[in-house]
């Protein structure tokens, strides 16, 4: 998740001043029909002219060389040979096949599954077993196993009972302490505890404060329900961000009420978003608006204007959604899509400021 959002910001920071067609993004999945490629590819070139046609052809070149190695997985791609650029990404599961051609790198279906897909850290143990698992994308990426000689049963003879309990509550300690510090290096902002009986609790109560307020959700399951703990968990990721994305709705709601910090529709949104003052976007999850960007002086505007009224360049075609989340990128905006019918009514898409 970390390398999906530093390529994310890096992408979101490119445009070409000086040409309206130079970058190619590419979104396909691995058992993708060929046909598709070759459809959208001839159709681009046969719209592009000049440099920007020359651009394109070469960089085709290289994303198809590039298709041909590559062949097992989903990929998310964006090259231009104007810009001797060329970063990929593989991604766990299918995405909408497409292929766009502009002046900036297309970033919307990876910022979407940046929203949709949260990391988190997956904790199950119990009294002398603990396993960390790095969960990002819906797949495990990291997972970390440690264990200890806990002593279950008073021996015969020799140690008092209360000698014996207080040796494994010491033994314990000592465990729950090791997987902790392991914990500590690792979490992520999203924690989920596992396993049975009060030994999830136990270690809970060890933990530093901002530790426990990464918990999101305790379960009680078997240790050696490991696949089922992994689907319950992923799901319940899915369902948490799902919560969220209503929460964000209804701030938004709050603070459009009593006039606060909070803009909606296009024109006030972009202006926000713009100035630095989005502290989260919110987006219908869909929508795509028409408009024109002058990446000279980086004017956008919805609608179509031929020449920039500022500069007098000619603009380009673009949508303007896509554009404002770049803008919101390079400010370090969080960023969430919904399909709440409250955000279509005010305009398909708002924004909490930092300020006013």
């Amino acid at each position: 998740m970390n390398d999906l959002s530093e390529l994310i910001r890096e992408l979101s920071e490119i445009y070409d001043a000086d040409s309206r067609d130079t970058y190619v993004s590419i979104y396909i999945n691995k058992d993708a029909n060929i046909k598709f490629l070759e459809r959208r590819e001839k159709a681009c070139k046969s719209l592009l002219s000049g440099e920007e046609q020359k651009n394109f052809i070469i960089t085709m070149e290289k994303i198809k060389e590039f298709l041909n190695i590559n062949t097992g997985n989903t990929l998310a791609i964006f090259a231009s040979h104007k810009h001797n650029f060329f970063k990929h990404i593989s991604l766990p599961f299918k995405i909408n096949n497409s292929l766009i051609v502009d002046s900036s790198p297309y970033i919307r279906p990876l910022a979407r599954i940046k929203d949709e897909w949260e990391s988190f850290t997956l904790v199950l143990l119990n009294s002398n077993y603990a396993k960390i698992f790095s969960i990002s994308l819906g797949k495990v990426e990291q997972e970390k196993n440690l264990s200890a000689d806990i002593m279950n049963k008073h021996k015969k003879g020799g140690w008092s009972q209360a000698r014996f309990q207080r040796l494994r509550k010491g033994a314990i300690h000592a465990f729950f302490s090791e997987v902790k510090d392991a914990l500590e290096k690792i979490a992520d902002e999203q924690i989920v505890l596992a396993g049975p009986g009060q030994a999830k609790f136990q270690f809970s109560d060890m933990l530093s404060k901002k530790l426990k307020k990464k918990i999101v959700e305790v379960i009680d399951i078997s240790i050696d329900d490991e696949k089922e703990l992994l689907k319950e968990s992923i799901h319940l990721i899915s369902e948490l961000e799902e919560r969220k994305s209503k929460g964000a709705v209804q701030q938004l709601k709050e603070e459009i009420l009593k006039d606060g910090l909070a803009v909606y529709g296009f024109d006030d949104t972009l202006n926000a978003v713009k100035n630095g003052q989005v502290e989260l976007l919110i987006i219908e999850k869909d929508y795509k608006l028409k408009g024109c960007l002058c990446e000279h002086c980086q004017l956008l505007k919805a609608g179509a204007i031929k020449n920039c009224p500022n500069c007098g360049n000619p603009t380009s075609e673009v949508d303007v959604i896509e554009e404002i989340l770049e803008f919101a990128e390079r400010t370090d905006s969080e960023i969430e899509f919904t399909d709440d019918e409250e955000i279509h009514n005010l305009g398909h898409v708002g924004a909490i400021l930092r300020y006013k």
